[in-house]
């Protein structure tokens, strides 16, 4: 039987169609998926995130367990800071995309929903002689997304520490009515906003009250038209056990310099393989979206398959992200799609499509 978050029952009530994702049931939309995608790029969404992974890491030897498991570098991090990092296998591919918190005593880990037993088991293999205690709040902990242009203005005073003065992918504790919570500026959707982790408990309250501050209920839908946009991968799609992070675009998030751990010697290997595919940006020609499994050509012959697929509601045109032949990758380079049988122009374009105004 799948997961609920604290706010199964606020979703269902309140017309949320649900779906099984990640072993959980989610709300896939309230309405209309476009609808709700404008809303987060033109005011403030709310998700329900509670699905996602949170896992907390305590002991003198925390930041070596980090340092081992992970491709990014979590010792030059600063108190409060979030960083993107990828836990891979020992061939280079990625077991899964997450985010690292540094706190003063403790270190905290977001990871993805389909991707949790897997990787608390991972774990759990090099705690071994290791002075650290690793556990899962998931459950005992809700998770709440404020995204868009007014969702800073929209939380003021949500807690007693004020978000606004937060940097990007910087994160702070502080307290909802009394009670202990995280507050972090980050997100999945290519815009401003925040993330809150609660105590279980607390999730209705706390999800009630953005609503009557303004923000708009949003499904899985919209998060996934918003983040394609965005350009941001999604495990499952654009990530998985056979893809590495230099073939996702994920270079920046590896630090080969930083010491051993698990997968870098692979990674040496498959850095310097020209012949492995690369994730581009497709903008298709025609008003057909290409979906998961499309094949791309040139000239009539597949050089690389779609991962991820919509017509965009900000752009109003067919995007896509997928994986083609390195030589092929150059923006410009026109191409064709195979959507349903059905031959579509394409060009590779520059990632990400869409991205926030400034300001």
């Amino acid at each position: 039987m799948a997961l609920r978050t604290p706010l199964f029952d606020w979703h269902v009530a309140n017309g949320g169609r649900t779906v099984e994702f990640g072993g959980w049931d989610m709300p896939v939309q309230y309405g209309s998926i476009v609808e709700e995608h404008h809303v987060v790029r033109q005011a403030a969404g709310l998700f329900d995130i509670g699905h996602m992974g949170r896992l907390s890491f305590v002991g003198p030897d925390a930041l070596a367990l980090l340092q081992r498991i992970s491709t990014n570098n979590a010792a030059t991090m600063k108190n409060g800071q979030v960083r993107y990092a990828l836990i891979c296998n020992e061939r280079g591919g990625i077991r899964d995309d997450v985010l690292v918190y540094r706190w003063p005593d403790a270190w905290s880990m977001v990871v993805n929903a389909s991707n949790r037993d897997k990787i608390v088991n991972w774990i759990a293999q090099y705690t071994k002689g290791l002075d650290v205690n690793v556990r899962d709040e998931t459950t005992a902990t809700c998770m709440i997304a404020v995204q868009g242009p007014q969702a800073m203005t929209l939380c003021r005073a949500l807690t007693d520490t004020d978000a606004e003065q937060l940097a990007y992918y910087f994160a702070t504790a502080a307290h909802y009515r009394g009670r202990n919570c995280i507050v972090s500026r980050t997100g999945y959707t290519g815009e401003d906003g925040i993330e809150i982790i609660a105590s279980a408990d607390q999730g209705l309250e706390l999800w009630e009250e953005l609503i009557r501050r303004g923000a708009k209920p949003c499904g899985l839908g919209a998060r996934d038209t918003l983040r394609l946009e965005a350009a941001m991968p999604l495990y499952g799609h654009e990530l998985s056990e056979d893809i590495d992070p230099f073939q996702a675009g994920l270079t920046w998030a590896v630090k080969m310099d930083k010491g051993e751990f698990v997968g870098r010697e692979a990674l040496l290997r498959r850095r310097e393989d020209a012949s492995l595919p690369r994730r581009v940006g497709l903008e298709i020609l025609g008003r057909r979206a290409a979906r998961e499994g499309s094949t791309v050509l040139l000239e009539g012959r597949p050089i690389g398959h779609v991962t991820s697929g919509t017509v965009t509601p900000t752009l109003n045109k067919p995007i896509a992200m997928a994986y083609i032949e390195p030589g092929h990758t150059t923006p410009g380079t026109l191409c064709t799609v195979d959507v349903r049988g059905k031959i579509e122009e394409a060009r590779v374009t520059p990632l990400p499509f869409y991205r926030r105004p400034k300001g």
